[in-house]
């Protein structure tokens, strides 16, 4: 069983409950980094900006208190390896239905993929 490090678990106390629910089933099983809840107005600007969000504050589930939505990342981290994505995907997509809680991964968008990119559906 793995554990969450302070940054995650910080970053996951923004988060809606159920989010939490399922980000907790699934480090049981797979190790994971929480790298982002919620986003104020000057983090969704910025990642606006930096195309690594398509919306404009506050239209993000991230933009929310709580959060609809996290971003995570496989441990240890490569962001070339769309394997562990795809991996942590399908541990986040097995946790989510064994607590009962509906998520979209950004994975599964036909638009682009985002990896990271967990939300409430």
């Amino acid at each position: 069983m793995y554990k969450f490090s302070k940054r995650s678990t910080d970053n996951l106390a923004s988060c809606h409950p159920d989010l939490r629910k399922v980000a907790h089933e699934c480090i049981k099983t797979f190790d994971f980094t929480v790298i982002q809840g919620h986003r104020g107005k000057a983090d969704q600007d910025k990642a606006f900006a930096e195309k690594k969000s398509k919306l404009k504050w506050p239209n993000s589930k991230h933009n929310k208190t709580p959060s609809l939505a996290f971003d995570a990342v496989p441990f240890p981290l490569d962001w070339n390896d769309k394997k562990a994505f795809d991996t942590m995907g399908k541990h986040m997509k097995d946790a989510a239905k064994k607590v009962g809680v509906k998520i979209i991964w950004g994975g599964d968008f036909k638009s682009f993929y985002d990896g990271p990119h967990f939300e409430l559906a």
